[in-house]
């Protein structure tokens, strides 16, 4: 290995971005150069998760004195706050590298076999939204993950002939958004499993510092805040809000990420002061506009708004549900007081609002046991 090509850094830290075997399925070039970047390369400098940060620092600590592969590893959490991060920092501080693949595309075993016999001792495979992997795919990586070996079937019917692969050992690092799905044999095969929860808004102000500096972006701590209250307590977010408030500052302003910048930068890109964009003002606009108040079907909620039933639960509804704005009942989906207050509206008095909606009184509209099955 040329010395251009030694991933090792300066001060001893290892880039696993240096020996990606197989970066397919990720974003394009741009946006990945971007993200990698960003990316954390130890896990000393990553920020918020202090307790999955101490959990996986004495995993990789005990296997490194082992000399041998840790646990496998499974990161759960909300999209965007930093499942990949983690399985590309696990490579790193492992110095091993990293094969990246996801879910959706392992849709046959012989995918999944493909992928493991090429695998080294001892490198990482970071398999993303693990939970949307094929049933037969799951039932060899059960055996792969344990035994290190795969059965490979030759032939058909009763001439079919099982041939047994041997496999270097190796580690799983798994990210899923929804580890209920998980098939409860593939969840006990992960010998670590990390729940990443949201950042509190100083970590985002500590993540935008430090990215606004690599990227050679002048910024104020009052605009750094300003942003950081927006994001959601997701980094992924914080990082594109970072992007967006860069380019105003740099057409419109006098290219210094600002107070001023990001208030007016987020204003066009309709970001409201409590993180909430378009589509979640949306959804709060039809709930105690049009429905009352609610309770209302998710599907008829998302007819009102023009979005895909699965877009309004899985883009805005964790965070307006997580932020008090809206209450999942056993009836539908229905509108808190932070909702109403939030929109500038007075809220409906219980008789009033039972009378509109056909139910007989604000413990009725929430309280009837039927399941929304609008």
């Amino acid at each position: 290995m040329s010395e251009s090509d030694d991933p090792s850094y300066d001060d001893e830290s290892y880039d696993a971005t240096a020996r990606i075997v197989d970066p397919g399925g990720h974003p394009a070039d741009e946006d990945r150069r971007f993200e990698a970047a960003l990316r954390p390369r130890r896990l000393a400098d990553f920020p918020g998760q202090p307790r999955v940060r101490d959990q996986l620092g004495l995993l990789l600590e005990a296997a490194r004195r082992r000399g041998a592969p840790p646990d496998h590893v499974l990161l759960s959490g909300p999209p965007g706050l930093g499942k990949t991060s983690l399985a590309m920092i696990i490579a790193a501080e492992l110095e091993q590298p990293i094969r990246i693949t996801s879910g959706p595309a392992i849709q046959h075993a012989g995918d999944l076999a493909a992928v493991l016999s090429s695998l080294a001792e001892g490198e990482v495979l970071f398999l993303d939204e693990i939970h949307r992997m094929a049933r037969p795919a799951e039932e060899m990586l059960y055996l792969a993950m344990e035994d290190f070996r795969v059965d490979i079937i030759v032939g058909k019917g009763p001439g079919a002939t099982a041939i047994p692969l041997e496999l270097p050992a190796f580690t799983v690092v798994g990210a899923t958004t929804r580890a209920g799905l998980l098939p409860a044999p593939l969840r006990d095969r992960f010998g670590f499993t990390g729940h990443l929860d949201f950042y509190a808004t100083a970590d985002l102000a500590q993540i935008l510092t430090r990215n606004a500096t690599l990227l050679g972006v002048e910024s104020t701590p009052q605009g750094i805040d300003e942003m950081a209250g927006r994001s959601r307590g997701t980094p992924r977010i914080a990082n594109r809000l970072l992007r967006r408030v860069r380019d105003y500052a740099q057409v419109q302003g006098n290219g210094i990420v600002d107070l001023s910048a990001a208030r007016a930068a987020l204003r066009l890109f309709d970001v409201d002061d409590r993180g909430l964009d378009r589509l979640d003002r949306a959804v709060l606009d039809a709930l105690c506009r049009r429905f009352g108040g609610g309770p209302v079907g998710l599907s008829t909620l998302a007819v009102a708004v023009g979005e895909e039933a699965d877009t309004v639960e899985t883009v805005a509804e964790p965070y307006l549900v997580r932020e008090g704005y809206l209450v999942r009942t056993p009836r539908g989906r229905a509108a808190s007081p932070m909702a109403w207050a939030h929109l500038g509206l007075t809220p409906p008095t219980p008789s009033a609002a039972g009378t509109q909606l056909g139910f007989g009184d604000i413990e009725g509209r929430f309280g009837d046991s039927r399941s929304d099955t609008d």
